[in-house]
């Protein structure tokens, strides 16, 4: 029977997310960005899937903000969602995700944005139609959001400086 358990990450977690963030993606850019948004003070809500002890899965939302004309409203980027690929298939991504958007919204959050698989994530509720009015570097198919409220429909997105410091 697995004992698969969600918390919220911590500092001690620090070396295990770099692993599965290398061993999720084969390289390691998105351990650098994890790195860059945590030390940044960007994190959001950080959680962390432990399987028997060990650090199976991670997920980061960090702070994104929707640009409009004068005004700034404040929303949330997932990136990364990793988990060790021995592990994939099991649902431990979809759990971090379901977790998370609980937080988030506990915390009065009332936008997500993601850059990733459409089908992967609309299983989540996030769709390209509700991002497809924002400018973004990253506009596509496969950039997509999710609202919980009132949240802007148009604007420029602003990510956290480490994502400039990944695209580079």
């Amino acid at each position: 029977m697995s004992m698969m358990s969600i918390r919220a990450a911590t500092p001690r977690d620090r070396e295990a997310i770099r692993l599965v963030e290398e061993h999720a993606f084969g390289q390691q850019a998105e351990a650098g960005l994890v790195d860059a948004l945590v030390t940044g003070g960007d994190a959001v809500v950080e959680l962390v899937a432990e399987e028997d002890g060990q650090v199976v899965g991670h997920i980061l939302f960090s702070r994104l903000y929707v640009q409009n004309g004068g005004k700034r409203f404040a929303a949330v980027a997932l990136a990364p969602l990793a988990v060790e690929p021995s592990f994939h298939g099991t649902g431990i991504g979809g759990a971090l995700i379901r977790e998370a958007h609980v937080r988030l919204k506990e915390a009065g959050e009332m936008l997500a944005v993601v850059l990733g698989d459409p089908v992967y994530y609309g299983r989540f509720g996030y769709t390209h139609d509700r991002a497809a009015n924002f400018e973004s570097e990253y506009q596509g198919e496969a950039l997509q959001a999710l609202a919980w409220g009132d949240a802007p429909e148009t604007g420029r997105l602003v990510y956290a400086s480490a994502f400039t410091a990944l695209a580079a």
